[in-house]
């Protein structure tokens, strides 16, 4: 497997917080139950076709619900060109450190 970088979720939040690009890669509904409200969604079904937004000339976190799928995206990003950087631990570990969430709906946000 190819090296790539990787950053706690608490060093995402403070990189987010500074403008760094979050890119989660879960699924709408796992969206819709509870995201960064700074976060980008392109679910990783919809790669690449999803990525025209997303820049090649600076840091981007990708980020999933527990970390494998970002590694994957994270390797894939990597070879197209992107300065792709894996949130460990997913947005499991970003709400465990504090990190802002927001759900699409009427139900309080969670990640589960």
């Amino acid at each position: 497997m190819k090296q790539f970088s990787e950053v706690s979720a608490a060093e995402a939040i403070a990189l987010t917080a500074d403008g760094t690009m979050l890119l989660d890669v879960r699924e709408q509904n796992e969206w819709d139950r509870g995201h960064s409200p700074v976060a980008t969604l392109v679910p990783m079904s919809m790669l690449p076709e999803g990525l025209e937004g997303v820049p090649t000339d600076q840091r981007v976190l990708v980020v999933c619900h527990a970390g494998s799928r970002s590694v994957r995206v994270t390797n894939a990003l990597l070879d197209a060109g992107y300065e792709a950087v894996n949130v460990v631990g997913g947005m499991v570990a970003w709400t465990d450190a504090g990190g802002e969430i927001v759900a699409d709906g009427v139900d309080a946000p969670r990640v589960d």
